[in-house]
């Protein structure tokens, strides 16, 4: 199959120096760009800021924002066949970017504050995507109820869940553990391993839809 992955961070600019960001090391979607390479799969990796080098064969797009994301992810959707949006999309991002660096004073500082445009939500709604899509539910609490919510309103096959209120495992970490969501109700849980074996585990989920 033609894979689209998304992976890592965003950075959402407050002026040039500074940014809002999250917690996503990139780890696992890199470990599913390599395990999906592997397995033969021609992959395209959308990929915000990260330290990890690109698989070997992979084709990849750096970007920056949520909104270059969604602009990458929307001028290449149609040319594969299944999409593993594992990113760590920023919800929101700063209304307005300061030109120059915003200097420290006595005074507080607000930040006005606008949602991102939702890439998962797009792929079904506005890119019109009929191929195979996979979404990431990282959640701190009621993680069953809130992946199952995600996986039909965002019409996935899979919804891959984990709990990122946990320090050993997710965001910055070797490690993770999920619970794999199918659409057609088979629920199946990775206990903690490393992160490329969870991609594995991922992955065969994903060729057996592909194969029926």
């Amino acid at each position: 199959m033609r894979i689209l992955i998304t992976a890592g961070p965003t950075r959402e600019a407050i002026d040039p120096v500074r940014y809002i960001s999250n917690r996503s090391s990139g780890r696992m979607g890199y470990a599913l760009a390599a395990e999906a390479q592997a397995r033969g799969h021609h992959v395209l990796l959308v990929s915000g800021p990260v330290t990890i080098n690109t698989p070997e064969g992979c084709r990849k797009i750096s970007v920056e924002s949520a909104d270059e994301m969604f602009d990458a992810v929307a001028e290449n959707i149609d040319e594969v066949d299944a999409a593993i949006m594992s990113a760590a999309v920023s919800d929101y991002a700063p209304v307005h970017v300061a030109v120059e660096k915003i200097k420290k004073n006595d005074q507080g500082l607000m930040l006005e504050l606008a949602k991102t445009r939702d890439i998962l939500a797009a792929v079904r709604e506005k890119f019109h995507f009929q191929g195979l899509l996979v979404g990431f539910a990282a959640e701190t609490e009621n993680l069953r109820l809130n992946a199952l919510k995600k996986l039909k309103q965002k019409e996935c096959d899979l919804m891959v869940a984990n709990d990122v209120s946990r320090r050993d495992i997710g965001f910055d970490s070797d490690y993770n553990e999920v619970t794999i969501f199918r659409a057609d109700g088979h629920e199946e849980v990775i206990s903690r391993q490393l992160k490329k074996v969870v991609a594995c585990a991922i992955l065969d989920a994903l060729d057996d839809l592909g194969s029926k």
